[in-house]
């Protein structure tokens, strides 16, 4: 764990009156631990990282202590659960011992095993705060009552709002996936003709991100008709002439995501596919523009929306124009309309204007930007105009 990581966590314990602070989601698990559990990617098993006072523990069914292990994942507890899932012999080596003594004081269940890690970070009372978010009421009922005589509070607000402001490392991992997922995009653009299908343009996408050691994710890839869709999957439908290409694409890099979203047209743009451009263009430079410390989320939302409107889009009625990002695509604060929350020094923002409107097409455009002392800080490289393709 990273220092700012550990002072955040310490602050969230503080202003919550909290002895320890319990992940379950992978996004927070990984935060508090760098632990990434594919067994929990695909089966959905439980898993929890703990942070107190006394340090931090890590609590995974049986079958994850050797990819803990192997990873040397730095925890001051490992404690697992369940089945071991692998045949403990008396192989040598370090990692085979260690496997071998984690595995071997398994507990029965996930409670009883986040019990046993509690206790060994000294919190045997007090408040321990719950992330809730992966957490079923009857496993929350039960949770409670195993962890007795600690009192159980829903945490996953605390541990949010800890992840809201980065530190050098994650702001480092922001960066280089924006920059790999701009890379890719600027090819997917450069080989865009007449013809191209949108899951031939999807798939060179994600082929280069992966060529860039970072990992592709769902995104939109749409082509004329389609881009008057909020959120279509990459189809077979062909690139033709005056069709706009609407791009908001992404990835991760060390579980770090980013999205970039351009617009482009094949061939000169009408007038109103520029007009229309032109104005989501207007919105999202005044909403940049709004962006300080110390400003409420919503201010940002309206500054945008009203700009936008003045510039011609006088019906337009967005739900949000951005969101935090981090180790989740979509993180607090929203940029929404009455979101009192102010910015902070430190959090990553992604800003989009989108404009959809079915039977006629969709354009879109977004940045990043890291909230600094004078204003947000773009960390897009690549150019937010609407391209024209020949």
């Amino acid at each position: 764990m990273y220092p700012h990581q550990a002072e955040r966590l310490r602050a969230a314990l503080d202003a919550h009156g909290l002895d320890a602070l319990v992940a379950s989601s992978p996004e927070n698990v990984r935060y508090l631990t760098g632990f990434v559990s594919l067994t929990h990617a695909v089966h959905r098993t439980p898993q929890f990282a703990v942070h107190g006072r006394g340090g931090t523990a890590l609590v995974v069914p049986a079958i994850d202590v050797a990819p803990v292990v192997a990873d040397r994942i730095e925890v001051d507890r490992v404690t697992c659960f369940g089945a071991p899932g692998v045949q403990l012999t008396d192989a040598p080596g370090t990692e085979a011992r260690r496997v071998r003594e984690i595995v071997g004081r398994r507990a029965a269940s996930p409670a009883d095993a986040l019990a046993l890690a509690l206790d060994a970070l000294g919190v045997a009372g007090g408040t321990v705060g719950v992330d809730e978010s992966r957490i079923a009421p009857e496993a929350w009922r039960r949770l409670a009552e195993r962890l007795a005589p600690r009192r159980v509070a829903p945490a996953a607000e605390p541990l949010a709002a800890a992840r809201r402001i980065k530190g050098p490392y994650e702001i480092e991992c922001l960066q280089r996936a924006l920059g790999i997922a701009e890379e890719a995009l600027d090819e997917v653009v450069q080989a865009l003709r007449a013809g191209t299908t949108e899951r031939e343009a999807a798939a060179l996408f994600d082929a280069g991100v992966a060529r860039r050691g970072a990992t592709p994710r769902p995104g939109v890839v749409a082509l004329g008709a389609s881009t008057s869709i909020p959120a279509p999957w990459p189809g077979d439908r062909a690139l033709r002439p005056g069709d706009l290409v609407r791009c908001d694409v992404g990835c991760a890099s060390r579980g770090y995501r980013a999205t970039v979203a351009r617009t482009a047209v094949l061939g000169a743009p009408s007038a109103r596919q520029d007009a229309v451009y032109g104005a989501l263009l207007s919105g999202l430079e005044a909403a940049l523009d709004a962006i300080a410390p110390g400003v409420a989320a919503g201010a940002v939302f309206d500054r945008g929306v009203s700009t936008a409107r003045a510039a011609g889009l006088s019906g337009w009625e967005p739900d949000h124009v951005g969101h935090g990002i981090g180790l989740e695509p979509r993180e607090p604060p929203d940029l929404a309309r009455g979101v009192a929350t102010p910015l902070e020094v430190g959090e990553v923002l992604r800003v989009e204007l989108v404009w959809i409107e079915p039977g006629w097409a969709g354009l879109g455009v977004a940045e990043t930007v890291l909230v600094g002392r004078s204003g947000a800080r773009v960390m897009n490289r690549s150019a937010r105009g609407l391209v024209v393709l020949d």
